[in-house]
């Protein structure tokens, strides 16, 4: 599945309105927020039909999987926007993130929790608010923003890199930080980051980690450098497409690409977007 998808959920009272991109979208937020009315919405207007009072507007059907046999149901769906929550268990395992591996689907999350086993970007987590759009009227219009959408840009002089992999990216900014005589160190994977900057001793560090992926870190990420104040972060989509943005490789292909990358990245072949800029530096290179 590809491509960006519009949704309208309403009724006579409530008014949804976001566009989904990626494989993943993930909806956070507080209680009475507006996200369990969501996903009854499109669970009545799935199951009733127009008698529901309920409109469901999208270039794709847009689906509730819930129950035991989740997965089952998973296997008969293709090209939709799948949406569940926080009350079916199954969104924090192993089998579910295995089972949408390769789905030819898009999927909404609604949950307060961090899904540690999914490869979620920055850039698609998301919470409610009512938008005062039909604030003359009775209908109360919901939209989406994005919760991490402030992440500071790269600081001017950090004292210590902080990178999440050690592989490529870390030796780029390692020698990076070596002509400009900073310390640069690798956490060895976006898990151990929180640990490495709890750990610093107040020096002004700079963490670069793959947006694409990092999503399940984010909360205690972002809390943690708000409260430090010497930590920033750097998130770019990853390595790759930094390389690629930068304009040393490629031409007007590779520029078009990362405009609209979700017209060229199939939810099937490619789990995170990270993924998809990595075969296609490789391709480049």
């Amino acid at each position: 599945m590809k491509e960006k998808h519009k949704v309208i959920i309403q009724n006579n009272r409530l008014h949804y309105e976001f566009e989904i991109k990626r494989n993943i979208t993930i909806i956070q937020g507080d209680s009475a927020t507006g996200k369990t009315t969501l996903i009854n919405m499109v669970r009545q207007a799935e199951n009733l039909g127009k008698s529901s009072g309920i409109d469901v507007i999208c270039d794709v059907p847009c689906r509730v999987l819930d129950g035991r046999e989740w997965k089952l149901l998973l296997e008969n769906m293709s090209g939709n926007i799948i949406f569940t929550d926080e009350e079916n268990t199954f969104i924090n395992t192993e089998e579910f993130a295995e089972a949408i591996r390769g789905s030819d689907n898009y999927f909404v999350l609604i949950t307060r929790e961090n899904l540690y086993n999914l490869p979620y970007s920055i850039d698609e987590i998301y919470g409610l608010h009512s938008s005062g759009k039909y604030q003359n009227t009775k209908k109360i219009h919901q939209e989406m923003y994005r919760i991490y959408s402030n992440i500071e840009e790269f600081p001017v002089k950090p004292e210590k890199i902080i990178t999440e992999d050690s592989n490529s990216g870390y030796d780029f900014f390692c020698a990076v930080s070596e002509e400009k005589q900073i310390e640069c160190e690798s956490a060895g994977g976006k898990s151990n980051i929180f640990s490495c900057i709890k750990e610093n001793s107040g020096e002004e560090i700079c963490v670069i980690a793959d947006g694409a992926a990092i999503g399940p870190e984010m909360n205690r990420l972002y809390k943690q450098a708000q409260k430090m104040k010497n930590i920033r972060l750097f998130l770019p989509e990853s390595f790759e497409w930094l390389i690629l943005k930068s304009g040393l490789i490629g031409g007007r292909e590779i520029k078009k690409i990362l405009e609209t990358p979700e017209n060229y990245i199939d939810s099937k072949d490619f789990f995170s977007w990270e993924r998809y800029f990595t075969r296609l530096f490789n391709r480049e290179d």
